[in-house]
C-alpha cells in the first residue's frame, strides 16, 4: 500500500508513487451515472450561468494570465456550499450518494488559458475530470500528467493521480469548461479526516502567502510545523460550517 504523502510537508515538488499516472473511469462506482446524467449537469451548469459568473481561483502564480482560471464550488475537501447546491439539484444528489466525493467544481479555463505545471496537494485522493465544454483535442487543448499528454471529450471522465506533477492548456479560441472532482481513494477513507484537514490548511496558507509572499521564504521546518499545529483547527472549522450551514 502506497503511503499517505502531502505536499504541504514535501518541499521538494516531486511526488515518487508507483501509481499509474492515469485511473481506468471504469474503476471507479461513481463514473457511469455522472455519464448517464451528463445532459442533466451541463443544463444545471448552463441555466446558472446565465445569472452568475464563477470565480477566478485564488492562486495567480499557477496561471498564465489572471483570471483565466474560473471556478464554481459545490463542495470542497469536505466543506459543502449549501446556498450554492441548491442551484444544482441532479449534481448534489449525486455528491450526497457518493460520500467518497470530498470536493467537486465546475472549472473555466479561457481562451488561451494554461494552468502551469504543479502537483496536487496529496495522492490520497483521485482528481476527476468531467468534461462539460471542450473546445478542441490535442494539440490545441490537453492535459498532462508526467510525461503523458491526454485530451478531455465532452461527457467523459478523465482521471489521474492528482499528486504527480501535470498541467493543462487551452490554446483554442474558446472557453474549455469541466467539472473537477476529488474522491478519497478506498485505501485512505479511514485516514479522510487527516486528508481534508491537511488539504484546507495547505489552501489556508497559500492564501496568506498570496497576499504576503514572505511566506515563500519560510523555512521548512517552520511550516511544517504551523501546518501541524493548524490542521485540527481547520478540521473543527469545516465542522462548524458545515454545522450551521454558512456557505
Amino acid at each position: 500500500m502506497q503511503k499517505l504523502w502531502f505536499s504541504l510537508y514535501d518541499f521538494s515538488f516531486d511526488y515518487k508513487g508507483t501509481e499509474p499516472s492515469y485511473i481506468e473511469p471504469k474503476s471507479l462506482r461513481f463514473t457511469a451515472e455522472f455519464e448517464e446524467k451528463f445532459p442533466l449537469i451541463k443544463t444545471e451548469l448552463f441555466d446558472y450561468l446565465k445569472k452568475n459568473n464563477p470565480e477566478a481561483y485564488f492562486n495567480a502564480s499557477m496561471v498564465n494570465k489572471k483570471s483565466i482560471w474560473k471556478t464554481i464550488s459545490l463542495k470542497s475537501w469536505d466543506i459543502v456550499f449549501h446556498k450554492r447546491q441548491k442551484a444544482f439539484p441532479v449534481t448534489s444528489a449525486l455528491i450526497q450518494k457518493y460520500p467518497e466525493i470530498t470536493s467537486l467544481s465546475f472549472n473555466e479555463l479561457e481562451a488561451g488559458g494554461e494552468i502551469l505545471p504543479h502537483c496536487g496537494d496529496t495522492n490520497g485522493i483521485y482528481r476527476c475530470h468531467l468534461g462539460i465544454e471542450v473546445p478542441a483535442s490535442l494539440p490545441a487543448c490537453g492535459f498532462r500528467v508526467r510525461d503523458e499528454l491526454r485530451s478531455w471529450e465532452e461527457g467523459k471522465w478523465l482521471i489521474f493521480m492528482d499528486a504527480y506533477n501535470h498541467e493543462a492548456y487551452n490554446k483554442s479560441d474558446k472557453r474549455r469548461i469541466i467539472i473537477v472532482m476529488d474522491v478519497i481513494r478506498e485505501e485512505f477513507m479511514n485516514q479522510r479526516n487527516q486528508i481534508t484537514s491537511t488539504v484546507l490548511t495547505s489552501l489556508f496558507l497559500q492564501k496568506r502567502a498570496e497576499r504576503l509572499k514572505l511566506l515563500y521564504k519560510a523555512p521548512e521546518s517552520v511550516i511544517r510545523f504551523v501546518g501541524k499545529c493548524l490542521r485540527p483547527f481547520a478540521f473543527m472549522a469545516m465542522r462548524f460550517v458545515n454545522f450551521v450551514k454558512l456557505y
